[in-house]
């Protein structure tokens, strides 16, 4: 298992080599650059600007260089000095630009995750043991609701459904008072995690982000559990006289949890982004909308860096997945083992 991990940390580096030219060559091919899209504003607002202003910022940036020259640039500054280039729309270097909602990003993909995993596995086991139950009806609706909704949808009827009860829309994470804080530097992103109201406002996130993925889970989980429940393995544990609590949760669920964490580096990514277009809606401080707003002015170090996190999160999560499905499975340890021989 340790040469296994091994040579899979030892890919990453020309894999994410591979992934950040495939992302800066995607990015560099809309016509146009970022001061293309910023002149092209101004003289739409009726401002005239000056041609050799812009031959010069274009040459200061080095937008007038071919894309490999600025990409060759890039991958060296943030190689030797973990510099990720300057963004052009908020003026200030790239990583301050993410680590503004960093922190608050973290926090909502990892509550999310949690409500995934707490929320969807136990329903699936319950519908999967309790087949066509009451329950089990009512959950299977549920689970094709969530996953038929958009999640904007959803997140603008629970805005209007919180206005309704409490005269209060609950729209982005922070109040008046916390945005403020934060500001002035009186308020830190770590002191929100005591706060009641801060967690008041992360609940409808949460629930509109993590429906999605959750419904996902239950579907699977309850579909996995039917297949292992039926299995003649399980049959011959009855046969002896194992008790079913062990059966289930010892035999079946070790096994069907498989798909569920074989799907892992996806969803890293996906909660990390926090579901751009719901975060849009909800006016979220989150890393999607800024990746949404670095594509639209073409602010490609900002936008690259973004997706070059995100495909580094997907390595992570597969390399993470493979070694829980090795632990949680033992035929593919054993697998592993003859092959290696």
């Amino acid at each position: 298992m340790g040469r296994y991990i091994g040579r899979r940390v030892l890919t990453f580096i020309p894999i994410l080599l591979i992934m950040s030219i495939v992302i800066f060559f995607i990015i560099q091919l809309p016509p146009g650059d970022y001061l293309t899209s910023y002149v092209a504003g101004l003289k739409a607002e009726g401002q005239i600007v000056d041609e050799s202003e812009m031959e010069s910022l274009k040459e200061r940036y080095g937008l007038d260089q071919p894309w490999f020259i600025q990409y060759f640039k890039w991958m060296w500054g943030i190689l030797t000095r973990f510099d990720f280039g300057y963004s052009f729309d908020y003026e200030k270097p790239v990583w301050p630009v993410i680590a503004e909602v960093l922190p608050m990003t973290i926090i909502v993909s990892l509550a999310t995750m949690l409500f995934n995993y707490l929320v969807g596995i136990p329903i699936g086991i319950y519908s999967a043991v309790h087949q066509y139950s009451i329950g089990d009806y009512c959950f299977t609706f549920v689970g094709f609701l969530g996953m038929a909704v958009p999640n904007f949808l959803f997140a603008i009827l629970l805005m209007y459904g919180t206005y309704i009860w409490t005269g209060t829309a609950f729209i982005g994470l922070y109040t008046s008072d916390i945005l403020v804080g934060l500001q002035q530097g009186t308020l830190q992103w770590y002191d929100l995690l005591l706060r009641g109201d801060f967690w008041g406002r992360m609940a409808i996130p949460i629930i509109v982000i993590g429906t999605s993925g959750t419904c996902g889970t239950l579907r699977s989980m309850r579909a996995q559990m039917l297949d292992e429940l039926g299995r003649n393995y399980v049959l011959c544990a009855r046969a002896k006289g194992v008790s079913e609590r062990r059966i289930i949760y010892k035999y079946c669920l070790r096994a069907a949890l498989n798909p569920t964490v074989s799907g892992l580096s996806g969803v890293l990514s996906h909660i990390f982004n926090g579901s751009t277009i719901s975060a849009i809606v909800m006016n979220l401080q989150l890393v999607g909308p800024r990746l949404y707003n670095a594509l639209k002015a073409q602010d490609m170090y900002l936008a690259g860096t973004i997706l070059l996190v995100m495909g580094f999160l997907i390595v992570l999560g597969t390399l993470l997945s493979d070694i829980l499905l090795a632990w949680l499975d033992p035929r593919i340890r054993f697998s592993g083992r003859r092959g290696e021989g």
